[in-house]
């Protein structure tokens, strides 16, 4: 018979090889946010969650629990540094009967620690500071903040009733108190406000101005802004006396889960008739959508645009690019060594692409570092190298937490 493992001498072994890891590749950097790592049980986190599998076609994620595969591999897996899953489609996991599941919408995550720890130590915080969590999720990172800092000054809000409910459970065994809020995380916590520091563990479309009002001036907003096509980036902002707020991108790598309430329409858009819009030559093809630089300026060009590829009768591959918003659409279609775009509706996408295309290369074809971001009561804008540049406004829609 194997012997099965204690569970705390093991989870203090791993959690100690999780810091050295996040430390030898520079995400952990302080000694506080160490001993926050090498204190703060990540299993009482995950006691059941859905790792994702290399099984081909559609993907597909397996359960893990300490009872489904033993106690050391569910350890081990919940040490490493991977985003571990425990909720799809905003519906609650039926674990007594746990199945593989595939081709289902994440909406609920422990995300990898080093991403995790990476934004606590762009956090910047002090022994003294108040932060405002806009996510909890599993409640992992707010368990390292609650070390960090005192849990009286950790407040988090999460806009799932049962995600928040599992969080307060894992925390209680824990040992942390912070306060906890079920609601709008993107209408922030007036009553806690202002804080030192506001960080969001969820992707945004655009900042919500409730941040900027209850955060103190001189102090940080940290978020991950990003579209219905893909992320564009780590963003610290720093709010001053004039409701207003400005910062740069400082990674371009972090992507979590949309806000809910900002999540793309289910439905992508009419599919354009063969005879509808107009067509033209253009030197640029649909990878351009999907390479890390060009599809950063795509996201900004066509914030409310998505895309696939889908073959005609003949079998040559058509690429849409749909607007849900305003049935604009452009599409793509192969042509010798080059390409034709067909557009139509309200705005011609690919014509707003190539023109975002020509000022980027102007300027050297920059990377989203090199972008900053102002925010005002009125207005929201991304900038190229600096607020009198080239620019792109963000939309101030009505929107909601993860």
């Amino acid at each position: 018979m194997t012997a099965v493992p204690d569970i705390d001498t093991t989870a203090a072994v791993l959690r100690s090889k999780l810091a050295d890891h996040l430390a030898r590749h520079g995400w952990l950097r302080s000694p506080p946010w160490r001993a926050a790592v090498e204190a703060v049980p990540r299993h009482e986190f995950v006691r059941r969650f859905y790792r994702e599998t290399d099984a081909p076609g559609l993907t597909t994620w397996t359960p893990v629990t300490a009872d489904l595969v033993g106690v050391e591999e569910w350890l081990n897996l919940a040490y490493t540094d991977d985003t571990l899953i425990t909720q799809f489609d905003g519906r609650e996991i039926d674990w007594t009967q746990p199945k593989t599941i595939s081709g289902a919408h994440p909406t609920s995550s422990s995300t990898l620690p080093s991403l995790v720890v990476r934004m606590l130590e762009d956090l910047q915080v002090h022994d003294d500071m108040t932060v405002l969590e806009v996510g909890t999720g599993t409640g992992y990172s707010t368990a390292l903040m609650c070390h960090r800092l005192g849990a009286q000054r950790v407040t988090s809000v999460e806009t799932d009733p049962d995600v928040a409910a599992r969080a307060r459970d894992a925390l209680d065994r824990c040992g942390y108190s912070p306060r906890l809020i079920v609601g709008d995380g993107l209408a922030g916590d007036p009553d806690g406000s202002p804080y030192d520091r506001v960080i969001a563990t969820c992707g945004v479309r655009n900042i919500p101005h409730a941040w900027v009002e209850q955060t103190r001036p001189g102090c940080f907003i940290l978020a991950t802004l990003r579209g219905w096509m893909r992320s564009l980036g780590l963003v610290r902002l720093t709010v001053d006396h004039d409701d207003q707020a400005h910062g740069r991108i400082i990674a371009e790598e972090p992507s979590f889960m949309i806000a809910r309430q900002q999540d793309a329409p289910q439905n992508l858009g009419m599919l354009p008739g063969p005879d509808q819009g107009s067509t033209r030559a253009t030197s640029h093809g649909p990878d351009l959508l999907s390479l890390p630089d060009s599809g950063f300026l795509a996201q900004l060009a066509m914030p409310h645009a998505r895309f696939f590829t889908m073959p005609a009768d003949d079998g040559t591959p058509h690429t849409y690019v749909l607007d849900a918003t305003n049935d604009a659409f452009a599409v793509l279609t192969p042509d010798g060594q080059e390409w034709t775009v067909r557009q139509g509706g309200p705005v011609a996408l690919w014509d707003e692409l190539e023109k975002s295309l020509v000022l980027w290369h102007a300027a050297g074809s920059p990377p989203p570092t090199e972008f900053g971001i102002t925010i005002t009561p009125a207005r929201q804008a991304i900038w190229l190298r600096s607020p009198d540049g080239p620019s792109w406004p963000l939309e101030n829609e009505s929107c909601g937490e993860q």
